[in-house]
């Protein structure tokens, strides 16, 4: 045990060790951010729809499987955010000041503010759960029935009112329009970023990577958005 603990220890402390971790972590919030867009586009398809993605979410593995998810994806944040702090701290204290100013001049606005949109984005992934998970603000007094309807002769979480009352107040759907934004800087550097410290993108095929990863940020972008806008603007479900 103590020789595994030692090996960890000493993988973690270099720097190529933290890069791994950053790569792998970041890897598995990119799946979770891409699965949970095409989840939440469920509310086109309609109450029953959402509601039973909701409802099966939270019965999996009698009501574990969502609490392992969420155990996962707060051990994946942490892990991310302290390995990414590190190792700027460590670049910083490495470089010359000429050097230092040298790599900000080449290197992308999204490169630049990693660390900032990353601490901005934990701040709001707080935020979107106490909005809809702990559902701070939605289920007090007598509102608490509000969010509960009937689904094949169960009584489930009432997702789709949630949500639609949720972006139906201006200041919380421009805060997501604001964070999504903001998560799409983070991801379009982090994308070819992961692919780099894996050891999968060459010189030849790093443009490609780059691509896709504004491709891929634009998308989710692009979902979320649709999901702000449909409600807020257009009045999508009131």
């Amino acid at each position: 045990m103590s020789a595994a603990f030692d090996s960890l220890n000493r993988f973690y402390a270099s720097s190529i060790g933290k890069k791994i971790l950053v790569a792998l972590t970041g890897l598995m919030l990119i799946g979770f951010v891409f699965g949970h867009m095409v989840g939440n586009l469920l509310i086109f398809a309609g109450p029953d729809a959402i509601n039973d993605y909701g409802h099966l979410l939270q019965t999996a593995l009698h009501g574990g499987g969502v609490w392992i998810a969420r155990a996962g994806l707060l051990a994946a944040v942490v892990i991310h955010v302290v390995a990414t702090i590190s190792l700027t701290k460590a670049n910083k204290a490495a470089r010359p000041d000429a050097y230092a100013q040298h790599k900000a001049q080449v290197s992308s606005k999204a490169s630049q503010t990693m660390i900032w949109s990353g601490l901005t984005l934990l701040a709001f992934i707080v935020y979107h759960l106490l909005h809809f998970t702990v559902r701070v603000g939605n289920d007090f007094g007598s509102a608490a029935y509000v969010y509960k309807t009937d689904e094949h002769g169960h009584t489930v979480h009432n997702v789709y009112k949630m949500v639609i009352d949720g972006f139906s107040w201006a200041p919380a759907s421009i805060f997501y329009l604001i964070a999504m934004a903001l998560l799409c800087s983070h991801l379009s550097h982090g994308f070819s970023s992961l692919f780099q410290t894996l050891g999968i993108s060459t010189d030849k095929s790093e443009p490609l990577f780059k691509k896709a990863g504004y491709a891929f940020a634009g998308l989710i972008f692009a979902g979320n958005a649709a999901i702000v806008l449909s409600i807020w603007l257009f009045g999508y479900g009131r």
